[in-house]
């Protein structure tokens, strides 16, 4: 079972002029989402809010296979993104989100994370960015960590942070890193964090300070770049498609990395040894799944992942 921790956010999409249309969404239930359409048992943890959009969240995961068991009934109202897509698919957005449900985890709400048969743990985005929910979360990261029972993953997707100043943001990014085996980072982020190095230069330095065994950095239509602790460094091209947008590239990107670790064998007690370990194929294998996946999703509208039979047919159609 992998967990995944995080928001439930409502994407309020530009239909037409003044026209929204809302979307379930957020970070890590999108990454749920993907994983539970690959067929990977996943459980997501979050606190859905006591309004309207709360029964849209929990259908949404139930089709997609994603156990409920782990959400939370709220007594706040949901998060909302206004989303607006620009001419070359991109997505902006607005967020609204004080006092909303997302961020009021207690630590006897956080007790039973990640729950009994957990191999990984994946959390990141604004659960990470947003208090007193990220404090708690951190909290559970350094247990974990301690404990070494799951792989530790996060997507720091910076959202929230970029309001403010680079010196406060990077720091908690940092701290995250720290904590964790896995870190998927897209290039855009490392721009706003580091704008003055090379994005595979800090995913070297990251896995060389004592936190993950494995970095990935995600490059658009470039593809994707991973290091190891292990000292293997490899990059591969994302495969050709006409894109739709790219609104939750980067979350079915991750679905599909961790998915290709849990079918290695990877996750669990004891992955940062299975993580540093990973060869040259190893690494070129799990790269081009994960980015199928996310070009996949690229040729839909909105967040969108593949089934396991829709990755098969485009792997074909390749």
């Amino acid at each position: 079972m992998i967990a995944v921790l995080g928001e439930a956010v409502v994407d309020l999409v530009e239909q037409e002029q003044q026209v929204y249309r809302a979307h379930p969404g957020g970070s890590p239930l999108n990454v749920a989402v993907g994983l539970g359409r690959l067929g990977r048992p996943t459980v997501l943890h979050a606190r859905l809010g006591a309004d309207a959009f709360g029964p849209m969240f929990r259908r949404h995961l139930a089709a997609s296979g994603v156990d409920a068991s782990g959400l939370v009934a709220a007594a706040e109202p949901s998060t909302l993104a206004v989303a607006t897509i620009g001419p070359d698919g991109a997505a902006t957005y607005d967020f609204w989100t004080a006092g909303t449900a997302d961020w009021q985890w207690t630590a006897a709400e956080l007790a039973g994370v990640p729950g009994p048969g957990a191999i990984a743990l994946h959390t990141g985005s604004m659960a990470l960015e947003v208090e007193p929910g990220a404090s708690a979360i951190r909290t559970l990261l350094r247990r974990e960590r301690d404990r070494g029972a799951v792989t530790i993953c996060y997507d720091p997707n910076v959202r929230l942070a970029r309001r403010g100043p680079v010196e406060a943001g990077g720091a908690e990014v940092r701290a995250t890193v720290a904590l964790s085996d896995l870190v998927k980072v897209s290039a855009d982020d490392l721009a706003w964090l580091h704008p003055d190095r090379d994005p595979q230069e800090v995913a070297l330095r990251w896995v060389g300070g004592g936190g993950p065994a494995l970095v990935v950095v995600t490059l658009g239509a470039a593809g994707a770049v991973a290091v190891t602790t292990g000292g293997v460094h490899r990059q591969v091209p994302a495969p050709p498609v006409d894109v739709v947008d790219t609104v939750g590239a980067g979350d079915a990107f991750m679905s599909g990395l961790l998915d290709a670790l849990a079918a290695t064998g990877a996750l669990g007690a004891g992955s940062r040894r299975a993580l540093a370990g990973l060869t040259p194929a190893d690494l070129d294998d799990l790269l081009a799944h994960a980015c199928l996946v996310a070009a996949v999703t690229c040729t839909r509208a909105g967040a969108d992942p593949p089934t396991r039979a829709d990755l098969d047919a485009a792997a074909r159609s390749a």
